[in-house]
C-alpha cells in the first residue's frame, strides 16, 4: 500500500491535459483546495478490497481567468473505484464511464 506524500511539484502552466479515453477507459479529474497541493490521492476499484492503488499528484493548474488545483487520472478502465484519504479511510466512490471524463470534490475535513 502506498503512503500518501506531499510533493513540491511547479504550477502546471495553460495548456491541454492529454487523456486516453476510448471504448473502455474514462478518466477522472479530482478537484481539491490549494492545502492538497502535491498530495498523491490513491483510487482502487470497488471491485476487490485488495485491489492494487493507483495515485496521483494534485497540481496547481492555471486556467483563464485563475487557478484551480486538481488531479488528473488520465486513462483508467471503466468501473466504480474508491477514492483514498489515508490508507483506511474513503473520501468516497466515483464511477468512471468509458468515453467519458468523470470529475470528483475532495470532500472538506
Amino acid at each position: 500500500m502506498h503512503t500518501h506524500h506531499h510533493h513540491n511539484y511547479g504550477t502546471s502552466e495553460t495548456g491541454s491535459v492529454m487523456l486516453d479515453i476510448g471504448r473502455d477507459t474514462g478518466a477522472l479529474v479530482i478537484y481539491t483546495g490549494p492545502e492538497q497541493q502535491g498530495l498523491e490521492i490513491e483510487i482502487s476499484p470497488l471491485d476487490t478490497l485488495t485491489a492494487a492503488r493507483t495515485h496521483v499528484a494534485v497540481r496547481e493548474r492555471l486556467i483563464n481567468h485563475g487557478k484551480l488545483y486538481c488531479a488528473v487520472y488520465p486513462s483508467l478502465p471503466a468501473g466504480r473505484y474508491a477514492v483514498w484519504r489515508g490508507e483506511s479511510e474513503q473520501a468516497g466512490t466515483v464511477t468512471i464511464a468509458a468515453s467519458r471524463v468523470a470529475e470528483f470534490s475532495w470532500p472538506a475535513n
